[in-house]
C-alpha cells in the first residue's frame, strides 16, 4: 500500500524515467568520455539511494553499506567469470561454482538475492542496537567484510585485483539499473513500512506507543537497501572489469556518504541532488589535483584536493543546510502540495465488550529510589479515572509501566485473562491501550494526517485505516490542519493531534498525560467537553494525569491519589476533596493542622 497521493508517485516515476533517458541521449552526443562519466554517476546514484533507504528513513547513519556493494560485486563477478579463467586463477573454487557461467542479468539477480539474505541475518543483530551503538556497529561491519575479502583468497584473490570480469555494463544498462533503484526507493519511502519507519525516526517512543514495530521496519529497510547496494556493486564490477577490496572501503564510503549528506538523507530528491553536486565538484577538483596554471602562476600538485574539497562541502552543508540541499520534502511534494479536503466524521468503533485493566503490586525502582511502591489500580472502559499527586509522586512512571514504556520491577497487570506485564509498547497498543505524553511527542516532519494515519495503519491490522484517521481528526477538531506539518501547529492544536493519533488506534483505554498543559481556560473547557463525548459516545475509558485539579474534579468519575510512590486515596471527586491524607499530601502537615483549628472569634 502506498500512503502518498497517487499523483505524487506517478509524477515522480515519470520524471525519473524522462530525466534518465534525456541524460543518456545528451551523453551519447558528447562521446565515450561523457558516457563513461554518466555511467559511473548512475551506478553511484544507485548506491546513494540504497544507503538512503536505510539511513534516511531510519535516521541511523550507516558506514557499512559498501559491504553489501562488495558482496554483490564479487558474487556477480564469480558467476559471470569465464569458466576457464576461474579454473586457472581460482583452482580451489567448488566445482559447481567453477563451472557456472551466467549472463549479467541472472548473475545480478543471484547476487542481489544472496546479499539480501546476508543483510537479513546481519540486520537482525544490528536492529537491536540504538543510536551511536548502531552507527558504530555498521562501521564494524565494513571492517569485517573488508577483512574477509582480503583473507578469503581462494574466492576473492585477496588484496590482489580480481580481473577478467566481463565488461557488460553499458550506459543503457546502468540507466536501467538507476531507474529501477530510484523507483524502488521512492515507492518504499511512501509505503506503509516506510511511513512507519519515518515515524520511528521522528520519535521512537511515540511510534512504539501507537503500535509500530520499529525493529521490524528497520530490518525491512536494511534488506531493501542492501539489495540496492548489491545491484550497484554488480554493475560497477561489470563496468570496470576488475575490482579489489579497497574499492569498497573508506574512500568510496566517504564519497557516497558525502552525496547523501549534502543532498539530504531523507528523500530520493536529496540523493539525486547530492550525487549531482558531488560528482560535478569531484570532476572539477580532480583536474586541479595534479597542479594547474593561474594567471601565469604555476600551482603545485596537492594530493587529496578532492577529499579536502568534499569535506569542506560537507561542513558547509551541515552548517547552512543541516537537512541537505533538497530539505525534507520530495520535489513533487513542493510543486504539487497535497490538498486533502476535510472529511465528514465517520463512525468510530464503539467499545462494547472491553474488559477492565487490573494492576496489582505495581512497583518501579530506579537504583535506590522507589518511584512507585506497591500500587493497585483498576481502569474500566466507559469511566474517566483521574491520577493526581504532588510533583514526583510517580504518576507518569505508573502510566509508563501500564503502557509498556517501562517494565515494572514488581507487579502485574491484566486485561481480562491476558497478562500485559512485560509486553512492549507496540504489543500493548495491540491490546487497545493508547496514550499521549507529558511532553508532546508528535512526528514533527510528517503531516498531521500522516501522524494519525500511521497509528491507524499500525493497529487493528490496519483495517479501515484512512477512515479511522479521518474520524479521529474530526473528533478532535483538527481536520482542517490535515495537510500541515505537525511541528508547525500551535501548542494547543499539537495536543489535540496527539490525542487524535491515539484515538486512531481505536483503543478501549486512553492514557492522557497532562493533556491540558499549556492550554488556556477556554481551550481546557473545550478539551473537557471533547473527552466527555468520547466516553459517552464510544464507551472509551480514560486515565487522566493532570495538575489542573479543576479539570480533574469536573471531568473524572473516580480519582486515585499518589504520594511518594504510594496510593494514598481512591474514590469520587467529593471523597478525595475531603480526604485528610490528600489534603496533607498537597498542603503539608502544618497547613492541615491550620484547617482543623476552629476559627478565632473576632
Amino acid at each position: 500500500m502506498i500512503t502518498a497521493p497517487r499523483k505524487h508517485i506517478l509524477v515522480s516515476i515519470a520524471a525519473i524515467a524522462l530525466a534518465v533517458i534525456v541524460a543518456c541521449l545528451v551523453a551519447t552526443t558528447f562521446g565515450a568520455a561523457s558516457e563513461r562519466v554518466l555511467s559511473v554517476f548512475f551506478i553511484s546514484l544507485i548506491a546513494v539511494v540504497g544507503m538512503g533507504v536505510y539511513s534516511g528513513n531510519s535516521g541511523i547513519l550507516s558506514f557499512g553499506h559498501l559491504s553489501f556493494m562488495a558482496i554483490g560485486a564479487y558474487a556477480s563477478a564469480l558467476l559471470t567469470l569465464p569458466a576457464q579463467l576461474k579454473v586457472a586463477t581460482l583452482p580451489k573454487l567448488p566445482d559447481w561454482l567453477a563451472t557456472t557461467e551466467l549472463g549479467l542479468l541472472p548473475a545480478t539477480l543471484v547476487a542481489v538475492l544472496l546479499t539480501s539474505v546476508v543483510a537479513l541475518l546481519i540486520g537482525m543483530a544490528i536492529g537491536k542496537l540504538e543510536g551511536s551503538a548502531a552507527v558504530i556497529s555498521t562501521l564494524g561491519l565494513l571492517i569485517i567484510v573488508h577483512g574477509i575479502a582480503i583473507g578469503w583468497r581462494d574466492v576473492t584473490r585477496g588484496s590482489q585485483t580480481f580481473f577478467g570480469i566481463p565488461r557488460e555494463t553499458s550506459l543503457w544498462v546502468a540507466a536501467a539499473g538507476v531507474v529501477v533503484a530510484l523507483i524502488v526507493a521512492r515507492l518504499y519511502r511512501d509505503s506503509v513500512s516506510g511511513l512507519r519507519l519515518r515515524a520511528g525516526r521522528e520519535n521512537a517512543i511515540a511510534a512504539s506507543a501507537v503500535g509500530i514495530r520499529i525493529r521490524r521496519e528497520r530490518l525491512v529497510s536494511f534488506v531493501i537497501s542492501a539489495a540496492l547496494m548489491a545491484l550497484s556493486g554488480a554493475l560497477i564490477a561489470h563496468f570496470l572489469g576488475a575490482i579489489s577490496p579497497k574499492k569498497f572501503y573508506f574512500t568510496d564510503t566517504f564519497l557516497l556518504l558525502a552525496m547523501l549528506i549534502v543532498g539530504g538523507m531523507t528523500t530520493v530528491t536529496g540523493a539525486i541532488t547530492g550525487a549531482v553536486a558531488i560528482t560535478i565538484v569531484t570532476e572539477i577538483l580532480r583536474r586541479f589535483e595534479g597542479g594547474f596554471s593561474l594567471a601565469g602562476l604555476e600551482m603545485p600538485a596537492v594530493f587529496g584536493t578532492t577529499q579536502i574539497g568534499i569535506g569542506l562541502i560537507i561542513l558547509f552543508a551541515m552548517f547552512r543546510k543541516p537537512n541537505g540541499l533538497a530539505g525534507l520534502k520530495e520535489w513533487e511534494e513542493r510543486v504539487f502540495p497535497d490538498r486533502r479536503e476535510p472529511h465528514s466524521q465517520s463512525d468510530m468503533r464503539t467499545i462494547t465488550q472491553a474488559v477492565p485493566l487490573k494492576a496489582t503490586g505495581m512497583t518501579m525502582q530506579f537504583g535506590g529510589l522507589i518511584a512507585v511502591n506497591d500500587v493497585n489500580l483498576t481502569l474500566k472502559p466507559g469511566e474517566i479515572t483521574g491520577l493526581i499527586g504532588p510533583n514526583g509522586s510517580g504518576k507518569t512512571t505508573l502510566m509508563n509501566m501500564l503502557s509498556g514504556v517501562l517494565v515494572p520491577t514488581k507487579g502485574q497487570f491484566f486485561q481480562g485473562k491476558d497478562e500485559l506485564s512485560g509486553l512492549t509498547s507496540h504489543q500493548i497498543a495491540d491490546h487497545g491501550i493508547a496514550r499521549t505524553f507529558q511532553n508532546i511527542r508528535l512526528f514533527d516532519n510528517l503531516s498531521v494526517f500522516q501522524n494519525v494515519l500511521v497509528a491507524a495503519l499500525s493497529t487493528r491490522g490496519g483495517e479501515n485505516a484512512e477512515g479511522r484517521a479521518n474520524a479521529a481528526l474530526a473528533r478532535m477538531g483538527v481536520e482542517r490542519h490535515a495537510n500541515a506539518d505537525a511541528g508547525t501547529l500551535s501548542y494547543g492544536d499539537q495536543r489535540r493531534v496527539e490525542i487524535a493519533r491515539a484515538l486512531a488506534c481505536e483503543p478501549s483505554l486512553l492514557f492522557l498525560d497532562e493533556p491540558a498543559a499549556g492550554m488556556n481556560r477556554e481551550e481546557t473547557d473545550s478539551l473537557t467537553e471533547t473527552l466527555r463525548r468520547l466516553t459517552r459516545d464510544l464507551g472509551l475509558g480514560i486515565l487522566l494525569v493532570d495538575h489542573d485539579l479543576k479539570l480533574i474534579n469536573q471531568l473524572c468519575d473516580r480519582i486515585a491519589v499518589l504520594n511518594e510512590g504510594r496510593l494514598i486515596a481512591e474514590g469520587t471527586p467529593k471523597d478525595i476533596q475531603n480526604n485528610p491524607d490528600v489534603i496533607e499530601a498537597y498542603l503539608g502537615p502544618s497547613r492541615q493542622d491550620e484547617r482543623n483549628q476552629p476559627e478565632e472569634k473576632q
